[in-house]
């Protein structure tokens, strides 16, 4: 009996004990870095395929509110692209567009873990989280043409900017994006977590690939010397793979869904801890 007794006593102990570290352990926040892959979707890849994953990087800091809620600064880079040769649809195989773009992203976004997370704690080291915010992303698509790399935005591929297209204006450099995001963080140490995480952009702008309307080859003229100019040659590349297709008016985009891209990332976070006073108890 005496032993029993001296156990039990053990393991409330014990309990006080953790519950006075979590009582007087504060988790401020924690800052980050992660790599992981990047995906386009948008009028080259209109059936969501993940066959061309590109290389993304990025930086955050977190401050935690409590157990459950933070809020999340976050800076990215995702290198993105696609082309009509990887579709199973023979009219964009024909379509024959492509291409790349570097994105630079600045991010606004709201934590919330389903756990209660306490770094260093057995029982509260891990906890799946969701987050949902705002920001803002830089792109800039460009192609190559016979081994040359030529940016598509000052092109004006759609008729934007030329005087027969009066209602299209150049798109901008910028955009703004909406991530939701979900992951999974464990605690290795009370300092160090690893954390694995998925994130969808919805965004404003249906030109990060440089496709939207319809054709305009009449926003175009020939080389004096009666050659086509790159932009002729840039705004439809259907004469590679047959007749070509870009007929005023033709659709050669779909401008009613926006264009989107994902970042899946592992990463390492370090916490910014504190400690309070344990409240004093009466017995």
């Amino acid at each position: 009996m005496k032993k029993i007794v001296i156990v039990l006593l053990a393991c409330v102990v014990s309990l006080s004990t953790r519950a006075q570290i979590m009582n007087s352990y504060v988790q401020e926040g924690e800052f980050g870095l992660a790599v992981g892959l990047g995906h386009y979707f948008g009028d080259l890849n209109t059936r969501a395929a993940l066959n061309r994953p590109k290389f993304s990087a990025g930086a955050f800091f977190r401050k935690q509110f409590s157990n459950y809620i933070g809020v999340k600064v976050a800076a990215n880079y995702a290198r993105l692209g696609y082309s009509d040769v990887y579709s199973g649809n023979e009219v964009q195989k024909r379509r024959n567009l492509s291409f790349n773009t570097n994105i630079w992203e600045l991010s606004l976004s709201g934590d919330f873990n389903f756990f209660k997370f306490f770094p260093g704690v057995e029982g509260f080291t891990y906890t799946p989280y969701v987050s949902l915010g705002v920001g803002v992303f830089s792109y800039d698509p460009f192609a190559y043409l016979n081994n040359e790399k030529h940016f598509l935005r000052p092109i004006g591929t759609e008729g934007q900017g030329s005087p027969a297209y009066p209602d299209r204006t150049p798109y901008g450099s910028m955009g703004v994006c909406f991530p939701l995001a979900v992951g999974f963080k464990y605690s290795v140490t009370e300092k160090i977590n690893m954390f694995a995480e998925v994130g969808y952009r919805f965004t404003n702008t249906d030109y990060i690939d440089d496709v939207s309307t319809t054709y305009a080859p009449d926003a175009f003229q020939p080389l004096p010397n009666g050659q086509p100019s790159i932009g002729m040659l840039l705004a439809d590349r259907s004469y590679e793979t047959g007749t070509p297709i870009g007929i005023k008016g033709r659709q050669r985009g779909n401008s009613a869904q926006k264009d989107a891209y994902v970042l899946a990332q592992v990463g390492v976070s370090f916490n910014i801890s504190s400690y309070r006073c344990p409240t004093p108890r009466s017995w």
